[in-house]
């Protein structure tokens, strides 16, 4: 019979079970406990231990914040999948709860990794020593020794010639990136002036107001002819079609309202029996803000979704732009055709430095350029 109050005897080379409630093997690597560590970590030179009640109530804030990216994370991938888009409400939905999951996941995870080290890890008081950089004198000799034997194999001390045209030949090299720093951009002096002001506002040369032709054809454009609400048109100035630097800040969008839809905020005198021209240029960054909806009266940027009311003087209602975009003075000579009255009153396209020194100069003349 066997005793069942005897241990049994385990086979030889396999492993007992744990009894639940025991410390797990990981555990009893470390032969001191908190209290015996703490004191250890005190007795190393530069090694301050943290406070072990803040390190408790560290650790639960990152624990905290960790589990807050968890559930963010997770919601950035419902959202991605939940909200699609397709209109500007649907694009807007959609890029408020990306981004605003996407920021408080990088925030909280970012937060516990902060809070991990400022309140659970040690500090540290580290002391570098400074040893001598300079080498001994027989390798400074030797040194000496090899760059002499150096140039004299070389000859650029015998051989003049040689000399002259290797330092001719690295001259031009020495001069390029003068040349190529001088061509990133128009000098300061002339920079504001040139980002203030398009090509709208001069005559042509027989100081006639300039025209508003279509993109692409070049064809001047009747008011009489652009009579259909809500049409659109991508327009610019007459004679310079193919000015890339001019059509890189006149370069207008040209739309067709019914006079009960344009609202206050456009200005009534820039406009022509319904007929409205802004600048095609985003505030954003300066991509070309032309997608258009007709029922809604909305332009859109598609290179960041920022989006403009064209019926209330295309003032920014979503996206990054801060600025709306400007409108162009416009009326009609003598023929009928759309001609460009004055300049912008505001420089047009995204922000620069003196920018608000032309806004100002706008504001003292009464809203003129």
């Amino acid at each position: 019979m066997t005793d069942n109050n005897h241990d049994i005897e385990q086979p030889e080379g396999r492993v007992p079970k744990r009894v639940i409630g025991t410390p797990s093997p990981a555990a009893g690597t470390s032969l001191l406990g908190a209290e015996e560590q703490h004191a250890a970590d005190a007795a190393v030179p530069g090694v301050i231990p943290q406070n072990e009640a803040t390190a408790k109530k560290g650790e639960r804030i990152a624990a905290l914040c960790f589990t807050l990216a968890l559930l963010a994370g997770i919601a950035f991938i419902v959202a991605y999948v939940a909200f699609q888009v397709g209109d500007v409400e649907k694009t807007q939905v959609s890029t408020l709860t990306l981004g605003g999951a996407l920021t408080v996941a990088l925030l909280a995870l970012a937060a516990g990794i902060v809070v991990w080290v400022r309140m659970i890890m040690p500090k540290y008081n580290l002391v570098q020593e400074r040893h001598p950089m300079a080498s001994d004198s027989p390798t400074r000799e030797y040194v000496a020794e090899t760059f002499t034997q150096g140039v004299a194999e070389s000859g650029i001390t015998k051989r003049p010639l040689l000399r002259r045209t290797l330092l001719m030949a690295a001259a031009p090299l020495g001069l390029a990136p003068l040349v190529l720093l001088r061509d990133l951009g128009p000098s300061y002096t002339d920079f504001p002036s040139k980002l203030r002001h398009t090509v709208w506002g001069e005559k042509t040369k027989d100081g006639k107001p300039r025209k508003l032709v279509v993109e692409g054809t070049g064809a001047p454009i009747r008011a009489a002819d652009f009579n259909s609400p809500g049409g659109i048109l991508s327009v610019v100035p007459e004679g310079y079609e193919h000015d890339l630097n001019a059509l890189a800040k006149a370069t207008l969008i040209l739309i067709k309202f019914r006079p009960e839809e344009i609202k206050s905020g456009t200005n009534l005198n820039w406009t022509h029996d319904g007929i409205v021209a802004y600048s095609k240029i985003c505030t954003h960054v300066g991509c070309p803000a032309a997608l258009y909806e007709q029922s809604t009266h909305h332009i859109l940027c598609p290179c960041h979704q920022s989006t403009f009311d064209a019926a209330n003087g295309a003032k920014v209602i979503f996206g990054p732009a801060a600025r709306p975009l400007p409108q162009l003075p416009i009326s009609v000579d003598d023929e009928g055709y759309l001609v460009a009255t004055a300049d912008f009153a505001v420089p047009p396209g995204p922000s620069f430095w003196e920018r608000g020194d032309a806004e100002a100069e706008v504001r003292k003349n009464g809203g003129h350029a």
